[in-house]
């Protein structure tokens, strides 16, 4: 049987990190048996590169730099054509406005299935400029994936599109799933859950705007019987490391800095509750509510007009509270410091969720039927 062809697109690729790029990843490698799979990124700042990135082609294009998290390609249209011209299906990542450019001028006349990852949030500027192209693609589009219904809900620009879209959820890596097995297994064999002192609470993510630290590190200040662990880096960490010391928080709040993915599942292990502070749309899912969740840790997330609350459930696998809003947080921190036997019910049905809703083989297959699909449309 002929493989499929398929041109992944995004703004980078591993070993660049992150919640996208990661995807992308997973695609590239999980389908690598069963397509023709090729991959178009950018350089954060260089000359072009040709290289195979465990076994999958990747074509990092050159660039002149990045301005905030998009990188500035140089003949990203003529690369796009070139290597889009024989593949059945183009599947973009967005947002990233280059490659909506490309796709529309580059005269590709296949398949087209859109990653809706976010909406742009901030960057109200280059919307006016974007805006026209990106609404072209969208109607250009045979499919359009979101990962969770709250990704449509909370999305400015995709109800046009409710048709063409179809949810596939993400899945967990499975480096993560096979450890979380072992380490839940031993945890099973445990008796039930005894007081071990203080209650262990982690942050793991970029420290930048959206990611709610400041807001995070404020509810924390009167908390007692807790320590909170900030796994990450980025621009506003020397201004929150200023901020716990000034508030002489130092005894209960740790900053890890950057830790490798191979060495994060060490913190899931040590904590008992994960929390996603985020505070705007840019943050569209959190994966790493779902990797908290497999090692049966209960989340508190926020309420945000995206994927996030549609991962882990109020109630039912942690607490979900109002974004930006401190006075929240700090009660759902307190609750789960005094409720220790409902946090550790929670931390189960998390397992449990993450089990039956996100696997990285129905992500997978899913995407691969999908392929297909678009590929019998007339």
């Amino acid at each position: 049987m002929k493989k499929l062809k398929i041109l992944q697109v995004n703004k980078l690729y591993y070993p660049f990190t992150g919640g996208v790029e990661r995807v992308v990843q997973q695609i590239a490698e999980g389908l690598q048996e069963k397509t023709d799979m090729k991959v178009l990124v950018c350089q954060t700042k260089g000359k072009t590169i040709y290289e195979k990135v465990n076994g999958i082609f990747v074509c990092r294009q050159r660039s002149i730099g990045m301005i905030g998290n998009l990188p500035i390609p140089l003949g990203f249209i003529h690369q796009f054509r070139k290597m889009a011209k024989d593949r059945d299906v183009v599947h973009i990542h967005m947002p990233f406005p280059f490659a909506d450019i490309a796709c529309l001028l580059s005269g590709y006349k296949g398949k087209v299935v859109i990653w809706w990852h976010s909406d742009v949030v901030r960057q109200k500027k280059i919307m006016f400029f974007y805006r026209p192209f990106m609404e072209l693609l969208l109607k250009r589009a045979d499919r359009i994936v979101v990962a969770t219904q709250g990704h449509i809900e909370g999305s400015l620009y995709l109800k046009p599109y409710r048709k063409k879209c179809c949810i596939i959820p993400f899945g967990v890596e499975k480096r993560i799933e096979k450890d979380a097995d072992e380490y839940f297994g031993m945890e099973n064999t445990k008796k039930e859950w005894k007081d071990r002192g203080k209650v262990n609470f982690l942050f793991v993510g970029r420290l930048v705007y959206y990611k709610g630290c400041k807001i995070l590190l404020e509810a924390f200040q009167k908390i007692e019987n807790a320590t909170l662990t900030i796994v990450g880096n980025g621009s506003l960490e020397m201004e929150l490391r200023e901020y716990v010391k000034e508030h002489h928080m130092d005894n209960k709040v740790t900053f890890a800095g950057y830790v490798e993915d191979e060495r994060l599942p060490l913190y899931f292990k040590q904590c008992d509750v994960f929390v996603l502070a985020s505070t705007a749309r840019s943050e569209a899912f959190g994966l790493v509510q779902i990797e908290a969740m497999s090692y049966g840790k209960p989340v508190i997330n926020t309420a945000l007009k995206s994927g996030v609350p549609y991962v882990s459930l109020h109630e039912k696998t942690g607490l979900t509270v109002e974004p930006g809003n401190v006075k929240s947080m700090e009660q759902a921190i307190r609750w789960m410091v005094e409720h220790p036997k409902e946090r550790q019910e929670m931390g189960r049905n998390a397992r449990i969720r993450v089990k039956k809703e996100f696997g990285l083989d129905d992500m997978l297959n899913k995407v691969y039927e999908l392929y297909e699909e678009v590929c019998f449309l007339s």
